[in-house]
């Protein structure tokens, strides 16, 4: 049947930055996910779709075109076009289907299978499941009665034991277990930091570009947020100085900038350092990948050479393990514990014992420290195989030249390229592509693409990826 048009609600907003056809493309699956259109439904025409819209045929062949390469359309010549009558039940199911792009980006926190090319994930096909497995189902067969009551919202003893022993090991970072506590993540860091030290209108050092999934929380924060600039060393200290020389707060990640993937100076990390100590101001050190490094041995921490105990080391388990754990943590000033004790205590941010108990054991015997040297070859690997089959498919289309270390890569285009529109047109074939310009606040945006290499698991399959790249980006 021929779909009345009451049935299908297709408008266009033209104020918005994600291209029409693309939005004619979301109006369509929202559509046939809300039941409103159904399998072996007819859909509008080419023809009449573009002059009911005042729109180009091109732009609406585009949408349907990639509707049709997703299986939510099928074409029958002059019988028309028509709702795919074999799409499968979930995608004929009702939903809420959130308006709008997100806050941030998008990036994939939703619970859903991970895109291909997706930031933020380590290679989920070689973490060891069959051991953590058994190290959580003999933790939850062994508890005690006491275990199921409420967790120290501190974070579980004998974990925070352990992360102080692996960071004065591996990062150079020497601390007590009453110094480290435990969150489910960076927001909630950020909340516990601020909420210990903050005071209302405190100006706050933010690197520009910086990490985009902090920034929301930070404007939403009762501070003022300073973007400071990054170049080829890191943050630019001096113009931070510059623009707020009394700041309260800097936070940086110097081990691989978030998003450039550059190293902050040991130039520079002593001048923060001093800056801090001379302003009585607070530096959190985001510390989130420092792990996988390929040239040399891992960095020290910047909280290594802090003398003056100024550093909030922040670390987490989503980059070594997995992100479905919710497990990081930080490490307060030695005389600060007292009042982040209160504040944590105050709002029982306390992580699920069982998960807190299965690391500890991970890392009691040793499982962790193995892991991490495994993943850190892996990775080099995988990282080499990406970045060279990448160059032959696209050539000087997306230039990446590779950072020391981390987790994702970063692609350059020419100035005048549009990296929005075009990680859209990358999602749309599937590829969680994230736009670089998207990462920056008030510095002139470089036009790139972000995505993550790890789970790229060999040459046939970084091929496949970057043949859709490469068609996307035509």
């Amino acid at each position: 049947m021929i779909i009345p048009k009451h049935h299908l609600n297709v408008r266009i907003d033209r104020t918005l930055d994600t291209p029409m056809y693309l939005q004619i493309r979301q109006r369509f699956k929202t559509a046939i996910e809300q039941g409103h259109l159904r399998a072996g439904d007819r859909v509008p025409a080419v023809r009449a779709l573009a002059s009911e819209l005042n729109l180009a045929r091109g732009t609406v062949e585009m949408a349907y075109r990639l509707l049709t390469d997703e299986g939510y359309l099928v074409v029958r010549g002059a019988a028309g076009t028509w709702v795919s009558p074999s799409l499968p039940p979930t995608r004929l199911t009702p939903r809420i289907v959130a308006p709008g792009r997100s806050s941030a980006a998008d990036i994939e926190h939703d619970g859903q299978a991970p895109r291909p090319l997706q930031l933020g994930l380590p290679a989920l096909d070689a973490f060891p499941r069959k051991v953590w497995n058994r190290l959580v189902a003999h933790g939850l067969r062994v508890s005690e009665p006491a275990r199921l009551s409420y967790p120290d919202p501190a974070g579980y003893g004998q974990l925070r034991a352990r992360i102080a022993t692996y960071l004065g090991l591996s990062r150079g970072v020497v601390c007590l277990p009453e110094q480290v506590f435990i969150t489910n993540g960076l927001r909630t860091t950020l909340d516990v930091i601020l909420r210990s030290l903050a005071g209302a209108g405190d100006a706050f050092w933010f690197e520009d570009p910086g990490y985009i999934l902090a920034r929301p929380f930070l404007q939403n924060a009762a501070i003022k947020l300073v973007p400071v600039p990054v170049d080829r060393h890191g943050m630019m200290i001096e113009e931070g100085e510059r623009l707020s020389p009394d700041a309260k707060f800097a936070m940086v990640t110097p081990s691989h900038q978030s998003p450039t993937g550059v190293t902050l100076s040991l130039e520079r990390r002593l001048a923060l350092l001093d800056w801090a100590d001379r302003a009585g101001s607070w530096i959190i050190e985001d510390d989130y990948d420092s792990e996988f490094r390929y040239q040399g041995r891992p960095l020290p921490a910047l909280k290594s050479l802090d003398r003056n105990d100024r550093v909030i080391y922040s670390g987490t388990f989503s980059k070594v393990m997995f992100p479905g754990l919710r497990l990081a943590y930080m490490v307060a000033p030695i005389n600060e514990v007292a009042r982040f004790q209160a504040v944590v205590n105050d709002i029982n941010p306390g992580c699920p014992y069982l998960f807190q108990a299965g690391v500890a054991e991970f890392m009691a015997q040793g499982h962790f420290s193995r892991h991490v040297k495994k993943m850190r070859l892996l990775y080099e690997t995988r990282r080499a195989v990406t970045q060279r089959v990448f160059r032959q498919v696209l050539g000087d289309r997306l230039r990446i030249e590779l950072q020391p270390g981390g987790l994702h890569m970063l692609g350059m285009l020419a100035d005048h390229e549009d990296d929005v529109g075009l990680a859209e047109r990358a999602r749309a074939a599937g590829l969680a592509l994230q736009p670089l310009s998207r990462w920056y606040l008030c510095a002139k945006p470089r036009p790139g693409l972000l995505f993550g290499f790890a789970n790229i698991i060999n040459e046939n399959d970084a091929l496949r990826l970057a043949l859709t790249l490469k068609q996307a980006l035509s």
